[in-house]
This record gives structure tokens, sequence and C-alpha cells, in this order.
């Protein structure tokens, strides 16, 4: 009887199969998609042998290239992360530099990007430890557990990172901890530590099951993340304690030598209240508006803050934005920044390639569906320094500036229209000064709590 069942059931999910399978009926029907008429043929050629990006170009849309802007806050000196992902770091330490170049009348200044790095990413090796401690006694097939296992280490990240390693760790000007080949291109550094992490990872609920007590985890943990710091130290070089920075003026002329440890340095040339004065704004469609969310484990210490933000629809997050600029103040971007690029222009526009006409293909989901489906996220962070307003006072273009180098774009910024803002932007930070009192007092409220594999998890790269 029992066999009898089994052959039956087998028999079933057999058929389950072949009816939910290309049948050769079907198959006749999906060929005639593609008639291989001379134009088809054509396409095929074209498509085969060239970027699909150039062949979809819309020629109609490479008229000359707007650069006016009624509002543009100065900056000096463009950066560049290279081929790493740390473009969040860079945008957030671009905010504070503009204002130190202005308050002091610095000439061309950057912070050192590697410095906060180094200690980005002994703090992210910890919440992955951490982590795997805190879920030991679940299985390895715990959704948290096998995030963590996939996510032991990242370059990328967000705002809430700047602001939690910056204010524990100070900073340095650039000359103080210069680039290396490793925090310039971070893969190969971060593919090493991310193996050892995994395997201590495993040593931890491998002690932990056999009854290991909390002191002696917490002192393999220590033992393991001195591993992890001898590692950075080889590749980023060894974060220095105390420096001394030579301050010039505008016109590049020495006018004072100043000793500084990295937190003197933060408190007169950064900004020591990037926790209390800043707050993140999001355009999520998918969810509520006017409701503060907070993001499982998308912070970069353990003992530091989760992203947190508030759901506003475009407008309202626009009308900060440019209260912020009017009052000479940059603010950290971030976007889905690869769709609709056109990277040689440094133009965000929606109209920039046109793959309907090109393939005959409609693609018809809002922002909110390509949200749903992981089809577009924040993926890159940049800073926001300009808009242009009609008559009216209503945005027509935005401009941001890059971490890619002086020479890509247009002058180091990419230009964006403010129908790619509605379509393509994600998360913006402003001063709480430039932030309405309704919308302040959301951050009051307590968070709807989101797991870490949610989609706005993304971090920025």
């Amino acid at each position: 009887m029992i066999a009898w069942m089994v052959l039956g059931a087998l028999s079933l999910s057999a058929q389950s199969q072949e009816t939910g399978g290309i049948t050769p009926a079907m198959l006749q029907k999906i060929q005639k998609a593609y008639q291989g008429t001379p134009s088809d043929k054509a396409l095929r050629n074209a498509i085969g042998n060239n970027d699909i990006r150039q062949l979809a170009l819309n020629q109609e849309n490479l008229k000359g290239l707007d650069t006016h802007f009624s509002i543009r806050v100065p900056s000096k000196g463009i950066t560049d992360q290279m081929s790493s992902g740390r473009c969040w770091l860079f945008t957030g330490l671009n905010v504070m530099r503009a204002k130190a170049i202005a308050r002091y009348q610095l000439p061309a200044f950057e912070f050192s990007e590697v410095y906060p790095f180094f200690w980005d990413q002994l703090e992210k090796a910890n919440l992955f430890l951490q982590g795997m401690i805190d879920t030991a006694k679940k299985p390895l097939t715990d959704q948290t557990v096998e995030w963590l296992l996939k996510h032991p280490l990242s370059d990328g990240g967000t705002f809430t990172g700047v602001a939690d390693i910056v204010s524990k760790y100070g900073l340095v000007p650039a000359e103080a901890m210069p680039e290396t080949q490793s925090s310039s291109n971070t893969s190969r550094m971060a593919q090493l530590i991310s193996l050892k992490l995994k395997e201590f990872g495993l040593e931890l609920r491998e002690r932990i099951a056999q009854g290991a007590k909390e002191e002696e985890v917490e002192a393999e943990k220590t033992q393991m993340l001195g591993t992890v710091y001898r590692m950075l130290a080889l590749n980023l070089g060894v974060p220095p304690t105390e420096f001394d920075f030579v301050r010039k003026d505008a016109a590049g002329n020495p006018v004072e030598t100043e000793h500084h440890t990295p937190q003197s340095f933060l408190e007169k040339y950064g900004d020591v209240s990037l926790l209390q004065n800043y707050v993140m704004m999001m355009n999520d469609p998918s969810r509520d508006y006017y409701k503060i969310y907070e993001i499982d484990y998308d912070r970069h210490r353990y003992d530091g803050k989760n992203w947190t933000y508030v759901n506003l629809p475009a407008d309202v997050i626009k009308e900060m934005a440019i209260a912020s600029l009017r009052d000479s103040t940059m603010m950290y971007f971030s976007c889905d920044v690869a769709q609709q690029l056109n990277s040689k222009r440094g133009l965000l526009d929606v109209r920039n390639y046109d793959y309907e006409s090109l393939m005959g293909v409609s693609f018809g989901m809002d922002k909110k569906e390509r949200i749903q489906t992981f089809s577009s996220g924040s993926s890159h962070a940049m800073t926001l320094v300009g808009v242009d307003l009609d008559k009216e006072g209503k945005p027509v273009k935005w401009l941001l500036e890059n971490s890619w180098g002086a020479s890509s774009g247009w002058q180091g910024h990419l230009i964006m229209t403010d129908e790619w803002f509605d379509e393509y932007m994600f998360r913006l930070v402003v001063e709480t000064k430039y932030v309405p009192e309704k919308i302040l007092q959301l951050f009051e409220e307590k968070p709807v709590r989101l797991p870490a594999w949610d989609p706005m998890f993304a971090e920025e790269e």
C-alpha cells in the first residue's frame, strides 16, 4: 500500500512538472516571437557585435548639456574612490570638508578616507563575530545566520557609518594616512579577511556548543580581531594617534603648523555632532510614508546605531534639499546610479537610452515595483551641491559632486534631471535645521524594524 502511495505521489509530481514545463507545442509558439525578418536580422547583427548601450543611446536626447545652476554650493577638488566601494565614506567626508574649507579659508583639502575605513573594517569584523556569537544556538540554516555568513564584511555603507566611525575614532588629513593599493582596490583584501572571518565564526559557534564560558568566548573573539587588525595594518597602514598638520590659506601658503590627535582634528575641522544634527530621509513608495523605519544589522559598529530613516514623498524631500542648498550646505545623497547613466556626458536622465525601441519590448515597472522585485535600490552615494530652479521655484535639474575622479562625468560631477530624481533617488541626509518640525517629531517614534535581508538594506558603493 505504501509503495503504491509513493508511486502515486511521484506520478503526480511528474505530471505537475510536465504541466509547468515547456512542451513541444508551446515551444513552437514561443519560437514564432522571432520571425527572422530583415529587420530582425539587422538588429541581431548589430546587437551581437556592439555594446547595447551605444545602440540604445537616444540621439534625440544628445542636445547641448545645460550646466547652469541657479543655486550651487562652491567646492574645491574632486575626490576619487578608485576601485573601491567607499562612496559612502567619501561623500560623508566631502560634506564635512566643504564646511572646513569655508570656515578656515583653506585651499583644496581632503580628509584621509583610509583612516576611518581602517576602523570601519575592524568594527564590521566585530559586528560579524558578535553576530555569530549571538546566533550560535541557531542552526546554520537560520535566515539571520545565513545572512551573516553571506555578508561578513563589506566596503560599502551609509551615512550612519560615517557618523558611527568618525564620532568614535576621529579624523586625520589625507597626508597623515594616505591611500594604499589595497585601499584603492579593496576586493582582494576584503576576500581574504572575509574568508578568515567565516572560519572564525564557525570556531566561535563550536566553542559555544562545547559549553565555553562567556569570558572565554570574548577572549577568543578579541584574539581573532587582533588577527584582523594585523591584516588591515599590512594592507592599509597603522592608524596614527597624533600628527602635525600644516594649515594653509586659500592661496596655498602655510599659515600655521598644528599638532593634533584624530579627536582634536575632528573637533576643529570636522563635525562632532554628526549623530545629533543629521537625519536620513528615504523615498520608498513600496512602504507607508511619514513613518520611521530601522533595518537590523545595517550599522557599522555592534554598539552603534542601526540605519534609521523616515520615509517621505520625493517632493517633500526636495523641499528640504532646496532649503539646505539655499543656505550653502551640501548633503549626502544616494541613488541607483547605474540606471540610465550616460557616464561620458555625466548625465542622469530617464531618456538617455531607448532600450524599448531597440528591443521592441516595453519595461513597465514603476519605482514601487522595481523595489519589490529587487530590480532597483540605492547603490551609490554622492554629494548634492546644486539645483536649477525655474521661474516658479520648481527644480529642473540637480548637481552632484561625485567621487570617481576629476575626469569622470562633467568635470567630476553628474547632472541629474528632476524626473530622474523621482525615479531613482533613495536617500538624503539633511541637517535638522532644514527639516520641518512635524517630520523631526517622527524620529521620536518607535521605528518599524525591518530584517537585514530587506530590499532597502543595500549599501552604497
